[in-house]
């Protein structure tokens, strides 16, 4: 293989642009694609939404150490950035520097990654084959390019799971997509209309569906007639208040104080254990939402829209010429299964991982960022930060590097673990 091929790079949010900064930190060529009009697309979908995280756990340090040389300002690392400021504030200022402007490709979705010559049976002389990068470049003429790794930093927002509990778009779901937000609307401001003096049902109980009620609430209590349904699988709604003042991100802590008392004044019903099984249609507009709780029949009548906070979930589509696995049941890294199965842990914070736990059949192939955590529903970008860190210290022939631990997390003040028999010798994710 050409020794002066670039690492490949597909995805150009915090992740994917942190790798960037480590190659160039380590004086590695690179080429990076991403689908979106511009860089970060993914942050602006919820551009007015505040991290619970601190600048200090949102900046690369390797893309700080590149802002610096260029004098450019760093946010204050205590400030709870907005979505938009990611971009505005970080990713835009760090983009622009000549080191990473030049090799980054905006509008230019990757359509196959394969090995050049090799469909994914052909194995002799597979490794010292360089990838090939097929990309719809300005999202108008297909072409080619060479490198000898990639490294997918795709993640999982524009693939949101559908409401239906068997994981399922249904074509009752189809129908009424008109009257679902697969996301965090910007409720308060340009979505109020939508929402207002309506009764809106959020389905879901991640942060992502905290942060939609919390908005809900307020515009509640704003006007006359706006009714707040709470839709979740979980039976125990007090699991999703997380640590609450035992959280070390505080912030994170305080969403879920908050929807407590929310709760506790009555500004929300809830069903709790609930399935959605259906949906249907009203001759005047509204939804019927056909679910079971606790094994009884539930319809909930006359709801005007729907906000799925549901999670989402990796596409793997144009890597079916690539040998990657995934676990099973999450469609994470398989490492990566035992540490964040949702079933296993209630953390929410995850031991740093790095290279070992990231590798993949296919040499020089790696998928990093929340897309390495499947459909797993919580991530934190320094997480990722450091995954890119080992990753191309690998790739560049710093193996020490890669096997170190350079980040701890805060946690989350909550974490049990639910043995299984299969995971014995796993230890709780807060460790």
């Amino acid at each position: 293989m050409k020794k002066t091929l670039p690492v490949a790079i597909i995805g150009g949010g915090p992740v994917g642009i942190a790798a960037a900064a480590h190659l160039v930190k380590r004086n590695e060529s690179f080429i990076l694609f991403e689908s979106g009009k511009e860089i970060g697309t993914n942050f602006l979908n919820y551009g007015h939404v505040r991290l619970f995280s601190p600048w200090e756990y949102n900046i690369d340090q390797a893309a700080k150490e590149l802002l610096q040389k260029h004098v450019i300002p760093l946010p204050p690392k205590d400030e709870l950035p907005l979505g938009q400021e990611i971009v505005s504030k970080y990713l835009k200022p760090l983009t622009e520097l000549p080191e990473l402007k030049p090799y980054i490709h905006v509008n230019s979705p990757v359509l196959h990654v394969g090995k050049k010559g090799f469909d994914k049976v052909k194995t002799k002389g597979r490794d010292q084959a360089p990838f090939i990068i097929r990309v719809k470049v300005n999202n108008t003429e297909e072409k080619i390019y060479e490198a000898k790794a990639v490294i997918d930093a795709t993640g999982t927002w524009q693939n949101p799971n559908p409401i239906n509990a068997e994981g399922l778009i249904t074509d009752a779901e189809k129908r009424i997509s008109n009257q679902i937000y697969y996301g965090i609307p910007d409720i308060l401001n340009r979505d109020r209309n939508r929402y207002k003096n309506k009764t809106v049902a959020v389905v879901g109980s991640g942060h992502s569906a905290v942060n939609t009620l919390l908005d809900l609430t307020q515009l509640k209590e704003q006007t006359e007639n706006t009714e707040i349904i709470w839709i979740l699988r979980k039976q125990d709604i007090t699991e999703v208040f997380g640590g609450e003042g035992n959280d070390q991100l505080p912030a994170r802590g305080q969403l879920g104080t908050k929807l407590r008392g929310i709760l506790e004044n009555g500004l929300i019903k809830s069903y709790p254990s609930t399935f959605i099984e259906n949906i249907a249609s009203t001759s005047d507009g509204k939804l019927n939402i056909l679910a079971f709780q606790q094994q009884e029949q539930k319809i909930i009548k006359d709801v005007d829209e729907i906000i799925a906070n549901t999670g989402a979930r990796p596409d793997f589509q144009f890597l079916k010429e690539i040998r990657h696995t995934f676990d099973s049941a999450l469609e994470c890294v398989p490492d990566l299964a035992n540490l964040i199965d949702p079933n296993i842990h209630s953390c929410g914070t995850v031991r740093p991982h790095g290279e070992k736990e990231l590798r993949q059949p296919e040499k020089n192939f790696y998928i990093i960022g929340s897309k390495s955590y499947g459909r797993a529903p919580t991530f934190l970008l320094a997480t990722g930060y450091e995954q890119a860190r080992s990753v191309v210290a690998y790739i560049t022939g710093d193996k020490e590097s890669a096997e170190r631990v350079e980040l701890k997390l805060p946690e989350t003040g909550v974490c049990k673990l639910t043995p299984k028999p299969s995971v014995a010798k796993t230890s709780c994710c807060c460790d």
